[in-house]
């Protein structure tokens, strides 16, 4: 372009522009900003820990078991002079150095030269040898937890209650907001299909706080196992609702493929991938929030984008992981973009997903052989309805009834609006 043209070009936008007065006044109201929640923690701490005064307390924690000032319980309790006899360590370890499936075994935290136990994997008895060994009279539980039924820090949590009722020990739970929210959605795990990822009759996203679940296991579940807890004590997250997602709580990630809240939302759903043969995004920067195989191209995200699924919209995507499944391999697939993340249905969608793969990449497609599907889903309907051609409503439909029955359970328990 001459410079006569970019001159000519430039009078002509300035001709187009409305007149001053009319442009838009710039907005200096102050940014709204998310309602302040005080966990559980918080409110204990504000107060010098003086509940655990005279106790003998174990913590069973790991990372996300901060302060607003992102200062670890463990570290503040040392540091107010009340000290816990011993932590406990759930699946990634107590400091959260460990990848899926791992921990980190047993040792003297070197900062505070706290005795560190490695719960993870542990059965009740062996849990209670711990905490007896440690002299625990009282547990305190607090982690941060995803909303998902097969995320193992609650069945940690169900573990470490039982073994507090074997040993006659106090249990108080440092409650934390439901990143996901409050509301309950998906299948209910069948007890026949019972593993480390699903214990108990709990639907896929369970919409409770932990210290919900605490109340609900101690009332519901622990009897059936011949234990309860007689000293159980929630300790609640002021000013939270069961609808906010944006507390303003430090995000501190839950594990290692847990890095953002956004993988949050959608995990309840695409976690499912991990019985499938594809990627699930381990080994991206986004875990959970991408998914593929290699084979697949442009067309599965054009075919859920035409689904007009709530709250999210898919984008093509090319991703080669560097660990885990295809690692080194190029894969093709979909990322998952959150629109609206109080409309979106993450086992719904996860659903959708699986059916418009099958059907538009039938060679691709396949359970993993183990049929690991079936412990992430809670039993066998969802691989058996999907093998048949099930559309998605047939089989969001087929756990209506027992979701519906989860609701009226949960209800006595749920402690926040």
């Amino acid at each position: 372009m001459s410079a006569v043209d970019r001159r000519g070009f430039l009078a002509a936008g300035a001709l187009a522009l409305p007149p001053l007065g009319a442009l838009a006044q710039p907005d200096h109201r102050p940014p709204t900003r998310p309602r302040r929640v005080e966990t559980g923690a918080e409110r204990l701490a504000e107060r010098g820990w003086e509940r655990f005064a005279g106790r003998r307390v174990g913590v069973v924690t790991n990372p996300t078991g901060v302060l607003r000032d992102h200062t670890h319980v463990v570290d503040s309790m040392v540091a107010a002079g009340r000290p816990p006899v011993a932590a406990f360590g759930p699946e990634h370890g107590f400091r959260g150095t460990a990848q899926a499936g791992g921990s980190e075994g047993d040792y003297q935290d070197p900062r505070t030269g706290i005795p560190v136990y490695d719960a993870y994997g542990a059965n009740a008895a062996k849990l209670a040898g711990m905490f007896t060994k440690a002299g625990v009279d009282t547990v305190a539980f607090d982690i941060a937890d995803v909303g998902a039924r097969f995320y193992t820090y609650i069945w940690t949590m169900y573990t470490a209650m039982h073994a507090a009722a074997l040993t006659g020990a106090e249990f108080v739970v440092l409650d934390r907001p439901n990143p996901v929210g409050g509301t309950a959605r998906g299948p209910q795990l069948d007890p026949a299909h019972a593993t480390g990822v699903g214990r108990k009759p709990v639907v896929q996203q369970h919409g409770m706080t932990v210290g919900e679940l605490a109340l609900l296991f101690n009332g519901e579940f622990l009897p059936d196992d011949g234990a309860r807890v007689e000293h159980l004590e929630v300790v609640e997250a002021a000013g939270w609702r069961r609808d906010d997602l944006d507390t303003g709580v430090p995000w501190v990630a839950p594990s290692p493929n847990m890095p953002t809240r956004d993988t949050a939302l959608v995990y309840p759903g695409t976690c499912l991938f991990e019985g499938l043969v594809f990627s699930e995004g381990r080994g991206t920067t986004r875990p959970f929030e991408t998914v593929g195989a290699p084979g697949l191209d442009w067309r599965w995200a054009e075919d859920l984008n035409a689904l007009g699924l709530p709250g999210v919209r898919f984008r093509e995507t090319y991703f080669t992981p560097t660990f885990n499944k295809f690692a080194d391999q190029l894969c093709g697939g979909v990322a998952l973009h959150l629109t609206d993340a109080h409309r979106f249905d993450a086992p719904r969608t996860a659903v959708a997903m699986i059916v418009t793969a099958r059907a538009r990449y039938p060679r691709v497609f396949a359970w993993r052989p183990d049929n690991w599907i079936d412990k992430l889903s809670g039993s066998d309907r969802l691989r058996r309805m999907v093998d048949a051609g099930a559309g998605t409503d047939d089989v969001v439909g087929a756990w209506q009834d027992e979701l519906a029955a989860f609701e009226r359970t949960r209800r006595p328990y749920l402690r926040y609006r």
